[in-house]
């Protein structure tokens, strides 16, 4: 068979291939392997170029992918992943899971976004290891404030969209600590901090971790936040973790990045549940797909099964407990709809696997004797279960290696 380099393996090391292909034997998704045994790549590429482009225009860009379970949803947000990493946005990959972060509970689902948050890899090519925190941070104290009261000038930095007291939190998040006097450390509002731990409550605060408010305002004070008594700092229901999650995206534009891809795996999960927590599910996910106005650098990517949009048509959309005729508002959704793998495609995978195994582990895989016993083989395997058939296709091949290594050995020895 040809070479690494004419498959485009040259930049991997063999450990690289090999993790892929221990991840393959285990059912588990691996990001190198989503980039190089993924059918219809060009497709994909070719709708997520078109969607950025939107994306960054500020004219806004959705995108739902749909296949029934086993078809390769949960590929397709890997692939979508690794590809807007590189574009340089930042990411984040969570699963609508109904006993985590069910979308009707959405400050859960906000907090879930932010821990899962990724950041791009820097110019240089080198991953990067910053946090948000540290990146916000990094920016802040390099801006050029004329302003006498610099957490004034921090605050104009940021969205005017974002709530209050997170515009009070990110300011505080670049301010040094104030030094507290012995005499009143031991007062109410300073009697739960410690220096040592303000870092810790801004950051959880963030996140959307319930802190009390009375921590949150020390700690605030302590970093002299002159505008946090400007409102409340409450955080009531699931708006302002909505306003938060649609801000974000401005913000990490100005940080140098491309804008924020959220996304949600298992999103059929929202119509699995009772009808009042369905409708609240239902108006968070009009608020993201159909937006009053586009929010520039804002990319939510969903994954449903058919059986969430044939929910949507048999909802009784009379009851009062919704606002929109979901079905009728959604029926020109951003919709990419997965297919089943032909033969033809699978043995093209076929011939990039045996691409890869060979790469990773030293041997001449000859593709004139090799493809035809695993073409042969597909027939019999689940070939719309993907996990399973590349599981099946790499002990194959595993098998064979090892046969041609003993028979090799032998040779030798005679």
């Amino acid at each position: 068979m040809g070479s690494a380099a004419s498959h485009g393996l040259e930049g991997y090391s063999a450990f690289q291939l090999r993790r892929v292909l221990e991840r393959l034997r285990e059912g588990l998704y691996d990001p190198l392997a989503v980039r190089l045994l993924t059918a219809h790549g060009d497709d994909l590429e070719a709708r997520l170029h078109q969607d950025w482009l939107a994306v960054d225009a500020g004219t806004g860009a959705h995108l739902c992918v749909c296949g029934a379970y086993g078809q390769g949803k949960s590929h397709t947000l890997a692939y979508v992943q690794e590809a807007t990493l590189r574009q340089g946005y930042a990411v984040s990959a969570i699963n609508l899971d109904p006993r985590e972060a069910p979308l009707h509970r959405f400050r859960q689902v906000y907090r879930a976004l932010l821990q899962a948050l990724t950041l791009p890899a820097a110019q240089d090519g080198v991953a990067a290891t910053v946090s948000f925190f540290e990146a916000w941070s990094a920016w802040a104290k390099a801006q050029s404030l004329d302003s006498e009261d610099r957490t004034r000038a921090l605050e104009a930095l940021l969205p005017t969209t974002m709530p209050h007291v997170f515009k009070a939190i990110l300011v505080a998040l670049a301010q040094p600590t104030q030094e507290v006097l012995s005499q009143r450390r031991h007062t109410t509002l300073y009697e739960d901090i410690r220096p040592a731990d303000i870092p810790w409550v801004l950051q959880r605060a963030l996140q959307g971790e319930f802190i009390p408010v009375a921590r949150v305002r020390a700690a605030l004070k302590s970093r002299q936040v002159s505008f946090y008594r400007d409102a409340s700092l409450a955080l009531p229901g699931d708006e302002p973790f909505l306003q938060m999650l649609l801000a974000l995206p401005q913000l990490f534009r100005r940080l140098g990045y491309r804008g924020w891809v959220v996304l949600f795996d298992e999103a059929e999960a929202i119509s699995q549940v009772r009808r009042p927590m369905r409708a609240r599910s239902y108006r968070i996910l009009h608020h993201l797909l159909c937006p009053d106005a586009p929010h520039r650098g804002f990319y939510p990517v969903f994954a449903f099964t058919p059986d969430f949009f044939q929910r949507l048509q048999e909802e009784d959309y009379g009851l009062p407990e919704f606002e929109h005729d979901y079905a009728q508002a959604w029926h020109q959704l951003s919709m990419y709809q997965l297919r089943s793998l032909s033969l033809a495609d699978w043995r093209e995978l076929c011939h990039l696997l045996m691409a890869v195994h060979a790469a990773a582990y030293g041997w001449h895989a000859e593709r004139e004797r090799l493809l035809p016993q695993l073409t042969a083989l597909l027939p019999t395997l689940p070939l719309d279960d993907p996990r399973s058939t590349f599981k099946a296709l790499v002990d194959e091949l595993d098998q064979v290696h090892q046969r041609d290594w003993f028979a090799q050995r032998s040779g030798n020895r005679a």
